[in-house]
């Protein structure tokens, strides 16, 4: 699978770590930055995930800032994207089975590097349960989208 990632300086050391964890899974990893601790804009990295897998370059997204607040709210801006914040392993769990959720996004200052491991592979390994109920929860999210998204 490809997986785009990004973080803002507060959280691009657990973006850092979580490479090489994602690539020992083999997972081909596309950084989209940031790499060092200079006070940047989350807003754009989120964008530069989401815009891999709106491209169709990447299969899903991680997105990391000092909460996962800011990167969660942005990254649901983009039209076809479904990000959730997480930061326990049933969440994990629900948003891919309940929401199909293409994006994850974590808190540095929240969760250590073990626990953010742990939540990526479940989130990775777990698939849209498909269910009826489910398809049609997702596919009114999806209208709404339509209906309130900016089209040029």
């Amino acid at each position: 699978m490809k997986i785009a990632m990004g973080a803002d300086h507060a959280g691009y050391r657990l973006k850092d770590e979580l490479i090489p964890f994602l690539e020992s899974m083999g997972h081909q990893v596309l950084n989209c930055g940031c790499d060092c601790s200079d006070s940047v804009d989350y807003s754009d990295y989120a964008l530069a995930v989401c815009e891999k897998i709106v491209a169709g370059e990447a299969d899903r997204g991680i997105l990391i800032c000092g909460t996962g607040i800011g990167m969660t709210i942005a990254a649901n801006k983009v039209p076809g994207i479904r990000c959730a914040l997480v930061h326990d392993l049933f969440s994990a769990k629900a948003t891919r089975e309940h929401n199909d959720s293409n994006v994850l996004a974590m808190g540095e200052r929240v969760i250590g590097p073990g626990v953010a491991q742990e939540i990526v592979k479940i989130w990775l390994e777990t698939e849209f349960s498909n269910g009826e109920r489910h398809k049609n929860r997702v596919a009114k999210v999806k209208a709404l989208e339509d209906k309130y998204a900016l089209h040029p």
